[in-house]
């Protein structure tokens, strides 16, 4: 199944969170917080100001992102699960 974000929405795919600490200690799965970056799957086109014009968005697909901990909806397609958010609850693009 594709899924083609609307408007001002992108799809991301969360980032794996580390098994280990710096020390060397294996984090068990109920102990591991949710990463708050990840990487832009699909996005929308944008949205459009009351004149009709387009404003583009400012992230594209393959970009590695930085969010916020509770933002975005999560969401499975094919069998991953993903998170769909405006691009305003993105707060940077990571290098």
């Amino acid at each position: 199944m594709a899924l083609k974000p609307l408007h001002d929405r992108v799809l991301v795919k969360r980032t794996e969170s580390e098994e280990k600490t710096s020390g060397g200690l294996i984090i068990p799965e109920s102990a591991k917080e949710k990463p708050a970056e990840g990487e832009i799957v699909a996005v929308g086109e944008g949205l459009r100001k009351d004149n009709g014009e387009l404003i583009e968005m400012a992230v594209k697909v393959g970009d590695k992102v930085l969010f916020g901990k509770w933002n975005g909806q999560e969401i499975t397609v094919d069998g991953e699960e993903m998170l769909m958010m405006k691009e305003s609850d993105i707060m940077g693009i990571l290098s």
